[in-house]
């Protein structure tokens, strides 16, 4: 068999953009799903010998630590190991069963091989469980350690550095291109603003999606449970091992799969926030076609195979078109994950294998951003001659001041001088001479040039 390589990889994320993954992979790959399963089963066994059942004694302070001891360190020797007795049942949930409690007849130790005790009760190892009472749970434990390690801190640190450009660059003015057209002025730090004021919202939207699990048998009854154990509270046993013991939220009701509602939401969560940084990456590369800004120079690098004076801005394409591949995975699951024919079908478990694929697009156009707005340097000198080429804008002013006193056709007289013309200073502060208007608003609007202009943009700029 091919050894894996950056060259042979098929996937671009574990092949060219492999190291820029290096912290999502060991949370979102089949061994962190493999660890997420041993941690929910190893739970599931030491909640069932506090729940009072006869035949099995609550776990000793030394058992509780050795089982907590083999989740924390779980390693790709283990994974592998379960992966061997894979090819044996042609079972996933299966093997992590034997691999923990052992299999003689398969050369199997298991992880009690040193605790008698913990041996004799291998059979309360996936007690009453169906697999998809692991898989669930643990694919929600792969989704927050995901969200908290990887994700929310990749977003921050792009929020972070847009609140620092922001607010150093809340008063340099900027030209509008409404429809592509010269429009009233705003700065750069208020368009920045703009863009993170919608990140801060979409960042709270992924945060607050509640990751749900359910642990009730295979139609989501507890009918295996109430079989063995009558008398026990299963619901309430199983919102003990999902809420505290692994810090999800319970799923009530379900039939054998998890409803992955929880997981439309937080996908469609994550594609809006991708959505936005789409528009913010497109109007960046927008103004640095402009001349607005420039980028910081890296020797070595080379912009164009035939014209060496290009400075390309390809991190800027580079998240797009990974935020766009993010998109469309996560569309993909959010659309097809609630639906499942019937109690079950498995038509959700080869497409949950991709969460990472999809999670891993998003992160990486994450960091290709944030690489591209750390080499952007403001270009005042273009910014200041755009705006000083563009008095036309100030016809929305002088109007808006004619129409408060009552000047008729006010609109009307600044788009027969305006309209489609090239408008220069001297014509606007002729036509504002003539206007008969208090003496102090014809000196404010004398005074007033396109790059003053700005309204209130410098202060919602300092105030993100």
């Amino acid at each position: 068999m091919t050894t894996l390589t950056a060259l042979n990889a098929l996937s671009p994320l574990d092949g060219r953009y492999g190291s820029k993954l290096d912290a999502l992979r060991p949370l979102m790959s089949e061994y962190g799903f493999m660890h997420r399963r041993v941690q929910v089963e190893l739970a599931w066994f030491e909640a069932l010998g506090d729940a009072g059942l006869p035949e099995f004694a609550p776990l000793s302070a030394e058992e509780r630590a050795h089982l907590a001891q083999v989740v924390a360190n779980f390693s790709e020797a283990d994974a592998a190991a379960i992966k061997a007795i894979e090819k044996v049942t042609n079972h996933d949930v299966k093997a992590v069963e034997y691999w923990i409690r052992g299999k003689a007849d398969m050369g199997v130790a298991g992880v009690f091989k040193d605790f008698p005790r913990l041996q004799a009760l291998g059979e309360f190892v996936h007690f009453a469980c169906t697999s998809e009472d692991i898989n669930n749970t643990s694919h929600a434990l792969q989704l927050k350690v995901a969200r908290e390690q990887v994700l929310l801190p990749a977003l921050d640190k792009v929020c972070d550095t847009l609140k620092t450009m922001a607010t150093q660059w809340a008063a340099q003015p900027m030209l509008s291109r409404t429809h592509g057209q010269t429009a009233s002025p705003t700065t750069v730090g208020k368009e920045i603003a703009n863009v993170l004021a919608r990140l801060q919202i979409a960042r709270s939207r992924i945060a607050a999606v509640p990751l749900r699990a359910k642990m009730n048998g295979a139609v989501g009854n507890y009918n295996a449970h109430l079989s063995a154990y009558p008398a026990v509270d299963w619901a309430a046993f199983s919102r003990r091992v999902v809420e505290e013991k692994l810090g999800l939220d319970f799923q009530d009701y379900s039939i054998q799969i998890e409803p992955h509602d929880y997981m439309a939401e937080l996908f469609d969560a994550v594609a809006r926030t991708n959505t936005i940084l789409i528009d913010f990456a497109r109007d960046v590369w927008g103004y640095i076609s402009l001349g607005y800004f420039k980028q910081r120079l890296k020797a070595g690098e080379i912009g164009s195979s035939t014209m060496p004076h290009k400075v390309n801005p390809i991190d800027f394409e580079n998240a797009e078109g990974n935020f766009g591949l993010a998109n469309a995975l996560l569309r993909h699951l959010a659309e097809k994950l609630p639906i499942s024919r019937w109690q079950r079908d498995l038509t959700d478990s080869t497409v949950l294998r991709n969460m990472g694929v999809a999670l891993g697009y998003s992160v990486l156009a994450l960091a290709s951003l944030q690489t591209g707005l750390g080499k952007l340097e403001l270009n005042p000198e273009n910014l200041d001659a755009d705006l000083d080429n563009a008095w036309e804008v100030l016809a929305e002013p002088i109007q808006t001041v004619m129409r408060r006193y009552g000047i008729p056709g006010a609109y009307e007289k600044l788009k027969e001088a305006s309209r489609g013309k090239t408008v220069r200073k001297e014509d606007l502060q002729a036509l504002i001479q003539g206007l008969e208007i208090p003496a102090e608003d014809k000196a404010r609007l004398l005074a007033m040039t396109p790059a003053s202009y700005i309204g209130q943009a410098v202060a919602l700029a300092q105030n993100i």
